[in-house]
């Protein structure tokens, strides 16, 4: 059996590699637009940066990297953003290659500068979230609670379209962000390393 005392440095050096872990999730640089950059949108995609920021977790720590030749980028409230109005700018850019970092809770608003370009579908709403906080999972049970679980209703494993055929879920794009399956390894060695 290991004493105490040897137990101690295997379990500070489980918990600094967890926090590295957790600080490099929550810490994600995102190229806004992804190869395309901050432009006008072809016409039928006029709300393409909506779509490319509502398939993505942003988090406090964040940032977004903005990419742009003859344009700005503005930082307005929802006012300003539904209006393509940049006259009372939160914050100003025009760079070309501007890093805003995302430091609080809620919805941000970024447009064009120019209203023209704005109102062509170069805006974007971002939700941005708290840091995805770390949970305790206590050990499984040995045996299950006494009762029936035929009550509860399986959750489904696919979305079912309008007719007959299973469609499959669709999938989170992965493209920006750290695999889940990643820390459950580091947790995995983790727990492995304490119960020496």
């Amino acid at each position: 059996m290991a004493s105490t005392s040897s137990r101690s440095p295997l379990l500070y050096s489980f918990i600094f590699t967890i926090a590295v872990v957790i600080t490099t999730i929550s810490a994600t640089e995102f190229q806004v637009g992804g190869t395309v950059g901050w432009r006008i949108p072809a016409t039928n995609e006029s709300q393409l940066y909506n779509v490319w920021a509502s398939r993505r977790r942003f988090h406090i720590g964040d940032s977004l990297h903005f990419r742009y030749k003859n344009d700005s980028v503005t930082v307005v409230e929802k006012w300003g953003f539904y209006h393509c109005d940049s006259s009372n700018p939160i914050a100003f850019f025009n760079d070309g290659d501007t890093v805003i970092d995302l430091n609080n809770i809620g919805t941000m608003y970024f447009i064009s500068g120019d209203s023209d370009r704005c109102k062509q579908g170069v805006s974007m709403m971002v939700e941005v979230m708290s840091p995805v906080p770390v949970r305790y999972f206590p050990p499984a049970i040995s045996a299950p609670p006494e009762g029936s679980f035929s009550d509860v209703a399986p959750s489904p494993a696919q979305v079912m379209s309008s007719g007959d055929e299973p469609e499959a879920s669709p999938g989170p794009d992965t493209s920006d962000s750290v695999s889940v399956s990643g820390i459950a390894v580091v947790l995995g060695l983790g727990f492995g390393v304490l119960s020496l």
